[in-house]
């Protein structure tokens, strides 16, 4: 399988169109770009059949700094896979303790409920206090 990255004569998708009409649309707003040099652009974007063709187009600008809502989303996503991979922690931890209870022959005591509700607390936490925007980032 080809990674798209390292091998740009790859043929392009209508979403990849999309994010370099994106980037044009917003190098037009921000004024990089002029009206003739974006409808010209934005021609030849529809057009690209490879990523090369593409890159072509936006290699000279700046790729915008996520909006607020784009951060959110993304935050939220990342916080939402956070709990995915604590759903499998619980279904293995607690996997562990029925397989040795099983081999004991008697109920034990749930041992997953400290590291699993250390992790939610955890979870939790981030959700309750918002990081602080430009701290802690290079």
């Amino acid at each position: 399988m080809h990674d798209r990255r390292r091998d740009p004569a790859l043929r392009i998708a209508d979403r990849e169109r999309d994010t370099a009409l994106d980037l044009l649309a917003a190098a037009l707003a921000e004024g990089r770009l002029t009206a003739d040099e974006h409808a010209q652009r934005s021609r030849q974007a529809l057009q690209a059949r490879t990523g090369e063709e593409l890159a072509a187009l936006t290699r000279d600008l700046p790729t915008p700094e996520p909006t607020a809502r784009e951060r959110g989303r993304r935050d939220l996503r990342e916080w939402l896979d956070e709990w995915r991979y604590w759903l499998g922690g619980a279904v293995i931890m607690s996997a562990i303790w029925g397989a040795n209870c099983l081999r004991k022959q008697e109920l034990t005591h749930y041992w997953p409920v400290l590291p699993l509700g250390i992790w939610a607390a955890v979870l939790i936490a981030i959700a309750v206090w918002p990081r602080e925007e430009g701290k802690g980032s290079s």
